[in-house]
């Protein structure tokens, strides 16, 4: 049987293109999710696909990087499909396991080298620009729930002995988030 993994690692990111090419394939049947490689969501559809394959199975994936997001976690995917007696066809590698000869364990080892480098300086080119961004003053992250203002006037309700909870009312937030401002506000002070 056909069995196709389809995987993106982001919400926004469209599987359309993957299943296309899976259907084209032939795949029977096809596991999929939106999430990242390192996820643990990501784990378990992995692992739902190895639970499903049988001996004389053939897994296919349109890149290598589909299985996982480090050459060690590629390499796992890999092993634990060819002991359940199947064989992975990569689809834009043209690389295909089911002859299992050296040259093609070399072949999936190199790619899986290949993609761990695209991954680490993907990493490296993104944190780069984060510093950038960071020595330029730009806010990283998610944006404080309060205004400063909001913020200033809050702190300001909590000197005159406004409670927490009718703190969190007053400008619909929740209580932690009334506890974050007022350290904020404090650390200011």
């Amino acid at each position: 049987m056909k069995v196709g993994f389809a995987r993106v690692s982001t919400k926004k990111q469209e599987l359309n293109v993957q299943l296309s090419k899976l259907d084209e394939y032939g795949c029977e049947k096809i596991f999929q999710g939106k999430q990242s490689g390192t996820s643990i969501k990501n784990d378990e559809k992995l692992m739902e696909l190895i639970d499903f394959i049988r001996d004389g199975d053939e897994v296919i994936v349109t890149r290598l990087d589909r299985l996982g997001r480090s050459l060690k976690s590629i390499l796992e995917a890999i092993e634990s499909i060819h002991n359940k007696g199947a064989c992975l066809n990569i689809i834009d590698g043209s690389l295909n396991t089911n002859n299992n000869n050296p040259f093609a364990t070399a072949m999936i080892n190199l790619c899986g080298v290949f993609a761990q480098l695209d991954r680490d300086l993907i990493k490296a080119r993104t944190a780069e620009g984060r510093e950038e961004a960071r020595a330029k003053g730009k806010h990283m992250g998610r944006l404080p729930a309060l205004s400063d203002k909001q913020a200033e006037e809050l702190y300001k309700d909590k000197l005159n002995g406004e409670s927490i909870s009718a703190l969190a009312k007053k400008y619909s937030v929740s209580r932690p988030t009334v506890h974050r401002t007022l350290e904020r506000m404090e650390q200011k002070k």
